[in-house]
């Protein structure tokens, strides 16, 4: 009997904990910085679109080199005329007539067409290439952001749960206090408020330490339930080092390059129109069931004839066409074109300079950044020099209890700006390699 009732018990448990997912440990995956870098890049739908125009590119160049190629054509015609022709008393027939061929042209000059399509395609393929590079950088940017974000909420969430420990354990120590008669009711009102506080704020930070994890697994493409926990638990700080403003590696500056270039030739793109082209056609058409149909006179009086051709012919033909006029329209293109160049060229030296402005501005917030770091440690040891001085002498009665609440809540803000300004530091790192490209 015992036996059968363990047994639905154990049956019991089991449909409870597959069927409710509330009861059911959730998966924990733990992720380091560069495992989270590797895994954006992946699931990143705008990277993968990149991907896609450099492969199209890749494809342009090689179609622009098939121009050079000849080209091989093939035809097949099928005709029926009615009423017949009359050619001299005979009826000239084309009822099913049908001709097939093979042509192959091979261009000789293009005006440059050819050469200049090669160039801009070449162009177009280094400009997906850093299109690319572009987007992997805005990707690990975005997702470094995130990650250190996270781990800066949780540390708050830590830093916050220990905190309100501390005032756990202080409220039972005065309340022992105000039993023996030696604390009044006042000072477990001034803990207790203490201490809604802290819930208060270790409630927010829990909220948005969600927020930041659900942010983190869109990046990722993850599932929203599962919990990432960063193997990055402290956030180190080092000096900053070699620091430097060069631009020149910068995806930024050689789309804006590639784009000078592509308006360059697009200049001889609008020159070949008004240049002849020339070109080779060879051909060889081969054609049938065209009837001669009329009569002869024989020494037996006159007879029906009857007479079917069936050949082939080859061509071989040389092409050239000049422009002539066209009122002065293929110039003004070119006009255009110079005009669009120059605005390419002018549009480039304007970005530039603000790509180097933004250059400037990541190396003064990182410095600026990393002093705020050295300002938010001495801040925290005197803090916390400063509660160990106040805990001493409220030990011994020499200081009031509002004086350790204040040393508390003084430490505890600066903790949470040390924890601040590491992770903004972190981010201006990261904002700065992207600046000058080495992200």
């Amino acid at each position: 009997m015992n036996s059968i009732y363990l047994k639905k018990t154990a049956l019991l448990l089991t449909a409870v904990l597959t069927f409710c997912p509330c009861l059911q440990a959730q998966e924990i995956l733990s992720l380091s910085l560069d495992d989270c870098r590797k895994q954006a890049l992946q699931q990143s739908e705008t990277l993968q679109q990149a991907g896609n125009k450099l492969q199209q590119a890749e494809l342009d160049q090689k179609i622009a080199a098939a121009a050079y190629l000849p080209k091989l054509d093939g035809s097949a015609t099928g005709t029926y005329i009615f009423p017949d022709m009359d050619m001299m008393g005979m009826k000239l027939q084309m009822r099913g007539m049908y001709m097939a061929g093979i042509s192959l042209t091979q261009p000789l000059y293009a005006g440059g067409k050819i050469r200049t399509g090669q160039r801009l395609a070449r162009i177009g393929e280094q400009a997906a290439r850093e299109q690319v590079r572009l987007t992997q950088a805005e990707v690990i940017l975005e997702a470094e952001n995130a990650y250190w974000t996270l781990i800066a909420v949780k540390s708050k969430v830590r830093m916050l749960e220990a905190y309100h420990a501390q005032m756990d354990s202080l409220y039972r120590q005065v309340e022992t206090s105000v039993q023996a008669g030696f604390a009044t009711d006042d000072a477990l009102l001034r803990i207790e408020s203490e201490r809604s506080e802290i819930s208060y704020q270790l409630q927010k930070a829990r909220g948005g330490a969600n927020l930041c994890r659900l942010s983190l697994c869109r990046l990722l493409g993850l599932n929203p339930d599962i919990q990432i926990e960063p193997a990055d638990t402290a956030i180190h700080i080092s000096a900053p080092e070699k620091l430097h403003a060069d631009i020149s590696n910068r995806p930024e500056l050689h789309l804006l390059q590639q784009q000078a270039k592509a308006a360059h030739e697009q200049i001889q793109m609008k020159r070949a129109d008004m240049l002849p082209t020339v070109g080779l056609v060879a051909g060889y058409t081969y054609y049938g069931n065209i009837k001669m149909k009329g009569s002869v006179a024989t020494a037996n009086g006159v007879m029906p004839y009857t007479e079917e051709f069936r050949d082939g012919l080859g061509a071989l033909m040389l092409s050239v066409q000049v422009p002539l006029f066209e009122w002065g329209a293929k110039l003004k293109k070119v006009k255009k074109a110079q005009l669009e160049a120059e605005h390419a060229n002018l549009e480039m030296q304007k970005n530039k300079r603000l790509l180097e402005l933004e250059v400037q501005q990541t190396l003064q917030n990182l410095n600026d950044g990393y002093r705020l770091v050295q300002t938010a440690e001495l801040a925290l040891k005197r803090a916390k020099e400063n509660l160990r001085v106040t805990e001493n002498r409220y030990s011994v009665s020499m200081a009031i209890l509002t004086d350790l609440l204040d040393a508390e809540s003084q430490k505890q803000q600066a903790e949470s700006n040390l924890i601040e300004a590491k992770t903004q530091y972190k981010i201006y790192e990261a904002d700065y390699k992207r600046a000058i490209g080495a992200l």
